[in-house]
């Protein structure tokens, strides 16, 4: 099965908090977002709050 990790790249990241009010798994902290759980199962929400982030600094891989 599958699993995905995410990445934030947090020198792009604008802490404007686009992912968090889409998807429960991210949070901002400090001014900057971070996913409660960096690997996931399912993609789920967390494809969403990439796509939103107007920076572009979520992004997820797949992972063995």
């Amino acid at each position: 099965m599958a699993r995905f990790k995410i990445i934030i790249d947090r020198e792009k990241c604008i802490g404007c908090g686009a992912c968090a009010a889409v998807c429960d798994n991210f949070t901002i902290k400090k001014g900057k977002s971070f996913a409660k759980k960096e690997i996931v199962k399912e993609i789920g929400c967390n494809e969403t709050a990439a796509a939103g982030c107007p920076v572009n600094a979520i992004t997820m891989v797949e992972v063995q």
